[in-house]
């Protein structure tokens, strides 16, 4: 072995040494530190929730649409990029819509509990 062959080897080694020290460091139990009651931030609401998720769903169809109107128009050639975005928004809606369904349902279930 040379030595071009023996310092890529140390080399190597001090790498692993300083990265299984930055794991252990970052693993290291840490004291438990309250947290100051002005630094909490209060948790977004369950409509707050659900409305950003609908409007990200909102927007990727809005890009959709805008992207379809553009390559029909002829302004764009880039139809896999079309495509992907109307699978993107495909897939969203369909999975808003699995989401609307299983809180129906679970609205349902709740309502018919007896009391």
């Amino acid at each position: 072995m040379n030595i071009n062959g023996v310092a890529d080897v140390m080399a190597v080694r001090n790498a692993i040494l300083q990265r299984n020290a930055a794991l252990r460091e970052t693993a290291a139990p840490r004291p438990y530190q309250p947290l100051d009651q002005t630094d909490r931030a209060s948790p977004p609401s369950f409509a707050a929730t659900m409305k950003n998720a609908l409007d990200k769903v909102n927007a990727l169809q809005v890009q959709e649409d805008v992207a379809t109107e553009a390559y029909e128009r002829g302004e764009t050639t880039d139809i896999a990029t079309v495509v992907l975005m109307q699978q993107r928004a495909s897939v969203s809606f369909e999975a808003t819509l699995q989401v609307r369904n299983k809180v129906l349902s679970a609205y349902k279930d709740i309502m018919s509990m007896a009391v």
